[in-house]
């Protein structure tokens, strides 16, 4: 397989295009403008339940259609036309939060819970795409790359939103309120704009047995019954599945949860802005660096590293008390942040039969989002329950120490093998 350059950055340009969402929505205002703006400021600890809420009836749904949308991809030879579907309903969701009015805050849950939707069912079929575009020599590399534009993306486009919100005058917008309903508003074209390379330029490989689209449909609940048994043949899959549940849990929930978080401990929306700021700025060159350090220690390595700094932050983060703390802790999560979620995509792509790679890559979102269910609402509830924020948020350690368990099961070399021997 040969390297396209130009196929690979427009590959790369979709984590770009989306990571707007994840940035300025779901990182940023969302639960800035959400706990004071559409549910009762006055009841912090209700609005940290809500949140948690939506962010797990999301995930719910992206787990239940999962592994069923990519065996129907990969029999259709339909990755491309679902991720354009889900990106056009996240696209249209996330605008939508523009319209909103102050207080009704179960119309904002519903579309933050479609566009979630639109955002991490799109990124099954992205993710399926990166066998396509990288040969093996290059897969931690290219992977590493989308992760790195999608922080840099994300990140000119929420200091943009940020200046918009932090001086309104100075784009002509009334108040901060006003502008960060224009911020949604922004995503969505950013979003639309920078997704049309990938479908212009990157080649979807085509099926050897092709057949249409509600064809694909009817065949994909046999499909899915038969990628359990492949999983199960396929053991050292399903362990790292098992490890990836739990430790991309905690990653996730501390993305989702983290400006909340710091809201709680009264922090002012101002220094969790400039702290999320830094982490994206930070995580750009710290995703290649730590591909580079992947490539000297192994990949495998390089993720026990990852798991060990954010057990080592969500310790911190339970004693945190200053914002110069949330600063500290911002820098060490951009450094570990892109590194783990590249090295985890490109390991399990070496580990799957790549005649497959939507179908398990479905598994592999279905996995990650449905471990999202757990960590949201776990810290939701732990603190709705002790009135304590810290304990919530150190009810997540849990979750790394067990994915650091069934992470050291896994036997990546015999995995390769298995893998190929299952092609041949």
């Amino acid at each position: 397989m040969e390297y396209d350059k130009k196929m690979v950055r427009s590959w790369a340009l979709y984590d770009w295009a989306n990571s707007a969402f994840a940035t300025t929505v779901m990182a940023g205002f969302f639960p800035l403008f959400f706990k004071a703006y559409w549910s009762n400021p006055d009841a912090p600890e209700v609005s940290t339940f809500y949140l948690g809420l939506a962010n797990s009836v999301a995930s719910i749904i992206v787990a239940a259609m999962a592994p069923f949308l990519g065996a129907v991809a990969d029999r259709g030879t339909a990755k491309k036309k679902f991720l354009m579907l889900f990106a056009f309903i996240g696209i249209i969701s996330t605008g939508s939060l523009f319209l909103v009015a102050q207080g009704h805050w179960q119309m904002a849950v519903l579309f933050y819970v479609v566009a979630t939707i639109g955002f991490s069912g799109g990124n099954i079929f992205y993710d399926s795409l990166l066998p396509a575009v990288a040969p093996a020599e290059k897969i931690d590399y290219v992977s590493s790359l989308g992760f790195a534009m999608g922080y840099i993306g994300g990140g000119i486009l929420f200091l943009v939103n940020v200046l918009m919100y932090l001086k309104p005058d100075l784009f002509g917008i009334s108040d901060g309120a006003a502008a960060i309903k224009i911020s949604f508003l922004s995503v969505g074209v950013w979003w639309a704009v920078f997704s049309i390379p990938i479908f212009m330029f990157v080649k979807e490989p085509q099926n050897h047995d092709p057949i249409g689209l509600g064809a694909a449909f009817r065949a994909g609940w046999g499909q899915l019954v038969s990628t359990f048994n492949e999983i199960r043949y396929l053991k050292v899959v399903g362990t790292f599945l098992l490890a990836y549940w739990f430790y991309m849990d905690g990653v996730d929930t501390i993305i989702r949860m983290a400006v909340d978080y710091g809201t709680s401990l009264g922090f002012s929306p101002s220094s969790l802005i400039t702290a999320l700021l830094i982490t994206q700025f930070v995580a750009w060159p710290g995703t290649l660096l730590y591909a580079y350090f992947a490539s000297k220690v192994g990949v495998k390595t390089a993720v026990y590293v990852s798991i060990g700094a954010y057990s080592l932050i969500t310790i911190l983060g339970y004693f945190m008390n200053q914002e110069w703390h949330f600063y500290a802790l911002a820098i060490m999560i951009g450094l570990f942040q892109g590194g783990i979620q590249a090295l985890s995509r490109s390991l399990y792509s070496r580990i799957i039969p790549k005649n497959k790679a939507a179908e398990f890559y479905g598994f592999y979102n279905m996995l990650g989002k449905f471990a999202v269910v757990f960590g949201p609402i776990l810290m939701g509830t732990i603190t709705l329950l002790t009135g304590n924020p810290r304990t919530g948020i150190l009810s997540v350690l849990i979750l790394f120490v067990l994915g650091l368990y069934f992470l050291r099961k896994v036997n990546l070399e015999e995995g390769e093998k298995m893998a190929k021997e299952y092609l041949a």
